[in-house]
C-alpha cells in the first residue's frame, strides 16, 4: 500500500516549516495504514499536528515552548464525543501569547480584546489569509 501523505499535503502545510509537514505526513500515513485513505486519516493527522503546532495566518508554526498539548476541545476528546474545533488556534495558550500572535497578524483593536475575542479575531484572520494564499477560493 502506498502512503500518500506527501501527495495530499494541505496547502497550509506546504507553506509551513518542514517539522510541521513531517508531523502531518507521519500521522496521516500511519492513519491510512490503519483506517484507509479518507477523511478519518486527515482528522488523525490534524489532531497530531495540533498537539505541537498552531495555525498562524496561512501556515502552521511550532507552539510556544512547553505547550505540547491538544489545542482545542475537539483535539482533546475521542472522535465520538465531538466538540468544536479551534481551527488550529491554541485555545489553551496564554492571553499574552494570543496578543503577540494578534500583533504579528496586525489585528486592529487587539489591546482592548479579552482572550475570547483574541481567539475569534485570530481564527478570522487565519481564514482570510488562507483564503488569500489559495487565490481567493
Amino acid at each position: 500500500m502506498t502512503v500518500p501523505g506527501r501527495e495530499e499535503l494541505p496547502s497550509t502545510l506546504e507553506r509551513s516549516p518542514a517539522e510541521a509537514q513531517r508531523t502531518w505526513i507521519k500521522a496521516h500515513d500511519s492513519a491510512v495504514r490503519q483506517y484507509g485513505e479518507g477523511e478519518r486519516a486527515h482528522r488523525v493527522a490534524y489532531g497530531a499536528l495540533k498537539h505541537t503546532h498552531e495555525k498562524v495566518g496561512d501556515h502552521w508554526e511550532r507552539k510556544e515552548k512547553g505547550r505540547k498539548a491538544p489545542s482545542d476541545p475537539r483535539s482533546a476528546r475521542p472522535r465520538q464525543i465531538g466538540g468544536r474545533s479551534g481551527q488550529g488556534v491554541d485555545e489553551r495558550a496564554t492571553k499574552r501569547h494570543l496578543y503577540d500572535l494578534a500583533k504579528d497578524l496586525d489585528i486592529e483593536g487587539r489591546s482592548r480584546m479579552d482572550k475570547g475575542q483574541l481567539l475569534a479575531a485570530i481564527r478570522k484572520e487565519n481564514r482570510a489569509r488562507t483564503r488569500a494564499a489559495r487565490g481567493g477560493r
